[in-house]
């Protein structure tokens, strides 16, 4: 047998990734198999260094990276150090411990979270431990969970609603149920897309009623749940709401319809209106396997989906929307002409920059508005410039000055900027004005404080009047609060849980692909490559 101070040596070595040299005993150790005391040992002394030298970092990397030195340690003590670093003052390092509770394999770490959940009565820590939960998808029964639905903060309330999502049991629907009339909407949409997830009966009814909430992302949420959750008697209803409502919940009610039926995306309420007319008094919904094989025909062939009677398309994206922000890359990048000048020579555009390709498709698009049709326009580069402060009616006179906002668009920065630079024409600042803040320009689109930690939650932050959102960009982020894609998606995502905001996205240039692919399919838009 080895020592324990041999044995924590090894552990040592082996958590950072040193070498040693090739000695007998040290080869008969490293062959010898690590006992479940042994890792106890080793991760005893990793919580012990860092409650040595934590507190000593000042430098947020630092910071973080001794968090993540924690990431494989499966002891109960861990969970004492990390929660209270759910309310540290960099979120950062919040971020980073919430994401290593949620990375717990066995039992004793998870129960010991649970147990935390339950003694605890910070908003904020109740919140990152709820997170932790729904990301780690952890076993549990729910009952640590249940209590926090009672919350005193909508916040905790939406965050239980979304743990208990994860965990499958239909025992937890009837706790769930009232909150679908929350006084906070968000917890209401919430309260929605969790009985759709757990698939429960209940949801029908529940959803029927809140087809007629006054907030349209709650009406939204009722739309998705009876579309998942079918049920026959959700057809007339579904159909009575489209003939009520407008813009891009339209969308949402022909997918529904067409979830229930499989007679397609159709936009038009008075093509649903006949079909229910003939058919009401004998109609059966098919079965899950008849959709599913109906559906997967369709999606080789998109031709098959109805297009919307007064839609909006801006690059081949069509949209029933009434309530459109367009957001415009004028970065540096932009300046630059496209490669594939095939794609665009029937285009009658000024030229083949990307900026004109650009202006061009736009100001074409703006023109073909209804006057019913509420939009604005952001342009950004490192700093975000709206056309207006709010979304505005697309009369004529609007229309003139979008018209003429537009026209004035340059890149800032670019390649000819780059030039006077060099040679020393003072040309630096317009360089640094031409960075790609991707961060803040879709921050500033949903209404999400461009600085987190500077931000103060709000109930009715996330009741934004834009539906749909068409980004343009060559998507790849140079400057901001965020730069990294990743971290740009996940706190998007994150945000719009409860906006509902689909998000076309118009890749140009050398772009971040992946991006901008996910950014629009994990909202419910559509992805379009113009190539380089």
């Amino acid at each position: 047998m080895f020592s324990k101070t041999t044995l924590c040596l090894l552990a040592a070595v082996a958590f950072l990734g040193l070498s040693l040299p090739s000695t007998p005993w040290i080869r008969a150790a490293a062959a010898a198999p690590v006992s479940a005391s042994t890792t106890q040992v080793g991760d005893e002394e990793i919580l012990k260094e860092f409650k040595k030298y934590f507190r000593k970092y000042k430098e947020t990397v630092e910071r973080i990276e001794a968090v993540r030195a924690l990431e494989e340690v499966e002891a109960p003590k861990v969970v004492d150090i990390l929660v209270p670093l759910l309310k540290d003052r960099e979120e950062p390092v919040r971020d980073t411990a919430m994401d290593v509770l949620s990375t717990f394999k066995t039992q004793p770490p998870i129960d010991a979270l649970l147990l935390e959940l339950t003694e605890q009565t910070d908003s904020q820590v109740r919140v990152g431990i709820l997170h932790a939960l729904e990301k780690g998808r952890y076993p549990h029964d729910g009952s640590s969970v249940l209590p926090c639905l009672e919350d005193k903060d909508w916040n905790v309330r939406l965050r239980a609603l979304r743990a208990l999502g994860v965990l499958g049991k239909l025992e937890v629907v009837p706790a769930i149920l009232p909150l679908t009339q929350d006084s906070e909407s968000g917890v209401r949409v919430a309260a929605l897309d969790t009985l759709a997830l757990l698939k429960a009966k209940e949801t029908v009814p529940a959803a029927q009623a809140a087809l007629v909430d006054d907030v349209w992302q709650v009406r939204s949420s009722a739309i998705q749940a009876l579309g998942l959750v079918r049920d026959v008697t959700s057809v007339p209803l579904l159909i009575d709401r489209m003939e009520i409502e407008e813009g891009r919940l339209i969308d949402d009610l022909a997918l529904a319809l067409d979830r229930l039926t499989a007679r397609g995306a159709i936009r038009d309420p008075e093509i649903w209106r006949s079909f229910w007319t003939t058919y009401s008094d004998r109609y059966q919904l098919p079965s899950d396997e008849e959709i599913a094989k109906i559906l997967a025909k369709r999606e080789a062939n998109r031709a098959l989906y109805n297009p919307a009677k007064g839609s909006t398309a801006y690059h081949g994206i069509e949209t029933p929307s009434r309530s459109i922000l367009f957001i415009i890359d004028v970065s540096g990048s932009m300046e630059d002409e496209v490669t594939e000048k095939d794609r665009f020579k029937d285009g009658n555009y000024p030229s083949y920059s990307r900026m004109d390709i650009t202006k061009t498709e736009l100001a074409r698009t703006i023109a073909t508005l209804e006057p019913y049709v509420k939009f604005n326009i952001l342009s950004f580069a490192t700093k975000v410039r709206p056309w207006k402060k709010d979304l505005v009616p697309a009369n004529v006179l609007n229309k003139s000055s979008a018209k003429s906002w537009i026209d004035a668009l340059e890149p800032i920065g670019g390649n000819s900027k780059e030039e006077l630079a060099e040679v020393g024409f003072g040309a630096t600042a317009a360089l640094d004005e031409g960075k790609t803040n991707t961060w803040e320009v879709l921050a500033t689109a949903l209404s999400i404080p461009v600085d987190p930690s500077k931000s103060k939650t709000k109930t009715d932050e996330h009741e934004v009047d834009v539906d749909t959102i068409f980004f343009l960009s060559d998507g790849r982020p140079t400057t901001g609060y965020y730069v990294k894609t990743d971290a740009i998606l996940q706190k998007l995502l994150e945000a719009n849980e409860l906006r509902k905001v689909v998000i076309h996205t118009i890749a140009i240039g050398e772009f971040q692909k992946t991006f901008m692919k996910r950014l629009a399919e994990e909202t419910g838009g559509v992805f379009v490559d113009l190539g380089r």
